[in-house]
């Protein structure tokens, strides 16, 4: 007789993607979420957004080197990404760890993708800025996705992963659509406010609208309260502090199987004093 003859199991990879990480009390809280889900997860990759590492707004060498070291591996960002030009030399590098929207004008620095190769996987991560109610005229974000995934076909990712950083749902909605079946997940940020739509599509595609922040949970999506009050009271300009005390941290845990599928998006939510 001979020995039964089993398929390979595919082998599930688990993707952890923090919310926008706020100021030192988000570092510190987001520091010790990350132990705390490694001693129970095994994660491949850890993914964070990072535009307000640095008091709020941007990205410091210090605040770089010392969330790498809590085990974060790549760092998307958002429209705050220009506030420290330290950062601009590692934002240069073919490797880098930070990425910035790619649709920003092709001229700028940095890179708006990163293809990473795990083993004998690749995985694509794209960073991208939605355009409805934003101040700035970015590229159209449809379009360059189209542009990107041409850009790579050939390298058949195992994984396509895109922080879609942007304000309006609907176009976070939209987009969800316009990529169902073409990614692996599309993961709302920016808003700082968790949504409660993850989902995984008929196609295969992880989804949520934002995952939220991770940062003090007294306060206005991170900041001190007391400024912003009096700026919508008296519509006058006011000086974005982060707030103290407990915070919240906020993330995704991803779970692929095959190929550009996604077979669970499970939010992480909890307190941290």
């Amino acid at each position: 007789m001979h020995p039964t003859k089993h398929k390979p199991r595919n082998k599930i990879m688990k993707i952890l993607v923090i919310g926008d990480i706020v100021g030192r009390p988000g570092r510190k809280a987001a520091k010790e979420a990350i132990s705390k889900l490694k001693k129970k997860h095994k994660f491949n990759l850890v993914i964070a957004n990072g535009e307000n590492l640095a008091h709020g707004s941007g990205i410091t060498l210090t605040t770089l080197k010392e969330m790498r070291e809590a085990g974060v591996d790549i760092f998307t960002t958002g429209n705050h990404i220009w506030r420290h030009p330290e950062v601009f030399p590692e934002m240069q590098k073919d490797n880098t760890v930070i990425l910035r929207p790619a649709n920003y004008p092709p001229s700028n620095l940095g890179h708006g993708q990163r293809l990473l190769k795990l083993k004998n996987k690749k995985i694509l991560i794209i960073n991208l800025m939605g355009r409805v109610f934003m101040d700035k005229a970015y590229d159209c974000p449809f379009r360059k996705m189209d542009e990107i995934l041409g850009r790579f076909e050939k390298e058949k990712p195992d994984v396509i992963l895109v922080d879609f950083h942007a304000e309006a749902t609907s176009e976070k909605a939209a987009l969800k659509h316009y990529l169902d079946g073409r990614i692996t997940a599309l993961l709302g940020t920016h808003t700082h406010v968790p949504t409660a739509d993850a989902e995984v599509t008929g196609k295969g595609m992880a989804f949520i609208t934002d995952i939220g922040m991770t940062g003090p949970t007294d306060s206005v999506i991170g900041a001190v309260k007391e400024p912003v009050l009096e700026s919508f009271l008296k519509q006058i300009p006011f000086r974005l502090d982060v707030a103290e005390g407990p915070c919240v941290f906020n993330a995704v845990v991803i779970e692929v199987t095959s190929r550009l599928l996604a077979k669970s998006i499970k939010p992480v939510r909890f307190e941290i004093n």
